[in-house]
């Protein structure tokens, strides 16, 4: 059995794209395809703000990955560049062992490394919820999207954010393109059901 030690973070390398690829479309089933175009066309627009990978320490073969990139806060008083955390990959063969949550940790300080006052993220408050982030409702923040559950909108502060920035998240074209903000039904009402039964609403 391998050691949940057994692998390292590094950025990554142009050679890596097509594992990275594989990794994404491993970890995310029947939707894996589109994710990985998608990741793809975000890389290809130039929107990554930072891109790292878990490694395994025997060989350097790719078995997680994590991506950080653009958005912006359409705050009151003026648009805000933030960061987004999407997608997070682990290979299937490999969760369980650490790397998903040691990748979140790595792309909360590469985006503090950024200088981006918040990192955001649609995704399950089960399992993010317990690694850094909190509901971004509490401050003032909107998800791009109305098909977003309020309790899937996450956000980690960073330094350098200040109270003025509340408003809505907005998401660079390509995500749209993709439809890739926010769940469509079955999923949707599946996840607001389990959420209402979970959660109460804010205040």
């Amino acid at each position: 059995m391998t050691s949940p030690a057994a692998y390292s973070l590094r950025p990554v390398r142009e050679s890596d794209h097509d594992a990275v690829g594989a990794v994404i479309e491993a970890a995310f089933g029947d939707e894996g395809p589109e994710v990985s175009s998608l990741w793809t066309e975000v890389r290809q627009s130039g929107y990554v703000l930072a891109e790292l990978v878990a490694v395994d320490a025997r060989g350097d073969e790719v078995v997680g990955h994590v991506g950080v990139s653009h958005a912006w806060l359409d705050a009151r008083r003026e648009l805000v560049d933030v960061a987004m955390l999407s997608p997070l990959s682990t290979r299937p063969d490999r969760q369980e062992q650490g790397i998903g949550t040691t990748l979140i940790e790595a792309a909360i300080e590469a985006a503090r490394a950024t200088g981006r006052p918040m990192l955001c993220l649609e995704g399950s408050p089960f399992f993010y919820g317990v690694r850094g982030f909190e509901r971004a409702a509490l401050h003032g923040l909107e998800p791009p999207s109305r098909r977003t559950p309020e309790q899937a909108f996450q956000v980690v502060l960073l330094p350098g954010r200040e109270d003025w920035m509340t408003g809505r998240l907005v998401y660079p074209d390509v995500w749209w393109r993709h439809e890739a903000a926010g769940l469509r039904d079955p999923d949707l009402a599946h996840l607001e059901e389990l959420f209402a039964q979970k959660f109460k609403p804010l205040d």
